[in-house]
């Protein structure tokens, strides 16, 4: 069968290189058309475009690149429609994938599955009118959603297990190094490491390093490792660690927080990968206008945290340090109460097993395509 798949980020990138392959051991004769990334390249069939001319964030770059956002879409939406799927594959990416799925509905009979549900239940609840009417399918990976889907809005979707507590099993598996051997092959000291993930957008970095940075110079005992994201070139970090204590280590996230002793976290799927690998985190998110982010965050956004650590567990686990949160004091202070020796350090950990145990074990690129190939080939017969 015919698979199109549309994908705006890197990770959406990688979720995706995962269902291709689980779809080609369902389907052998599968068959991809794309925007999406180089993992989903590695998997075979055409790339059409690449999610770089696709990912603008923020409200000021998109409304400067409206013009080529509707270019790409319009090309989306003729290149549908000329190659005939048998399904088209939407991963994440809500603004661009939910224009494409209603023209979808509208112009033609070909299904339209939604991997990895947009986050409705955070922002734009309204756009539960939009799944109903042009998503056949809707595939979940976190477990809070169903209620929210099938309870609220009345609306199936299917749980099929965490892609990123796969991923993060799948390394641990495979991964030996021990922490003398990663600290000498990335020249770093010997001392206990404190690993500083700072987004993986150029603003987060900007944002948020800084302060990472400085409530964490007064620890002599510690090395502080910032984990250089993919897609960020590693001069970019040069102005921000020049003449500073921080060392880099790029493209190894998991391999440090394999060997971290506490993290300090930009949200966002971070979050969720440091408390799989155990690791006690503070979660350090500056915004513009702190106060009036406070404000929209207790009265207009419509859930109560902003990690996924707290979201899947519906407490609070972690520290969010949220807009006028956010200070380089109150960092230091949480970071303080996470470390060694610290009660509130095994308390944070005993809430990372309740984590682990609410994610479960199932394998969710191979669920989702066993899932979707049984759908597309009881409709075809």
């Amino acid at each position: 069968m015919k698979y199109y798949l549309i994908v705006g980020e890197a990770s959406g990138d990688l979720h995706a290189s995962h269902l291709m392959k689980a779809l080609k051991e369902e389907d052998p004769e599968a068959e991809f058309r794309f925007f999406g990334g180089d993992l989903m390249a590695a998997q075979g069939g055409q790339l059409v475009k690449h999610y770089r001319e696709l990912a603008y964030m923020g409200f000021i770059p998109v409304l400067m690149h409206l013009r080529t956002i509707f270019r790409n879409m319009d090309f989306c939406k003729k290149d549908i429609i000329s190659w005939n799927p048998h399904v088209v594959i939407l991963v994440d990416y809500p603004g661009f994938n939910l224009s494409i799925a209603k023209f979808v509905r509208r112009e033609t009979r070909i299904p339209v599955y939604y991997y990895i549900s947009p986050k409705i239940w955070a922002w734009k609840e309204y756009r539960i009118k939009n799944i109903k009417r042009d998503v056949d399918q809707l595939f979940s990976i976190l477990p809070f959603e169903v209620p929210f889907f099938e309870q609220k809005h009345h609306f199936p979707i299917h749980y099929v297990g965490n892609p990123t507590a796969d991923e993060v099993r799948q390394f641990q598996a495979g991964y030996q190094e021990t922490s003398k051997e990663f600290c000498k092959r990335n020249q770093l000291s010997d001392k206990p490491i404190i690993a500083l993930l700072a987004g993986s957008r150029r603003q987060e970095i900007k944002d948020n390093l800084p302060a990472m940075m400085e409530a964490t110079e007064h620890l002599g005992d510690y090395q502080m490792v910032l984990a250089g994201a993919p897609g960020i070139e590693p001069s970019y970090y040069d102005e921000f660690l020049r003449g500073s204590h921080v060392r880099i280590v790029n493209n190894e996230t998991y391999a440090l927080l394999s060997h971290a002793t506490a993290a300090l976290v930009t949200s966002g799927t971070a979050t969720l990968e440091t408390a799989l690998f155990d690791v006690p985190q503070v979660v350090c998110y500056k915004t513009p206008v702190p106060h009036l982010i406070r404000f929209a965050y207790n009265h207009i956004i419509k859930c109560k945290y902003i990690s996924l650590v707290n979201l899947i567990a519906d407490e609070e686990i972690v520290q969010e340090l949220l807009a006028d949160r956010f200070s380089v004091r109150n960092i230091r202070h949480e970071l303080t109460r996470i470390m060694p020796g610290q009660p509130d350090r095994e308390t944070m950990l005993s809430g990372y097993r309740k984590v682990h145990k609410l994610l479960g074990t199932a394998v969710a690129p191979s669920n989702a395509a066993r899932l979707m190939v049984g759908f597309l080939s009881h409709n075809r017969g």
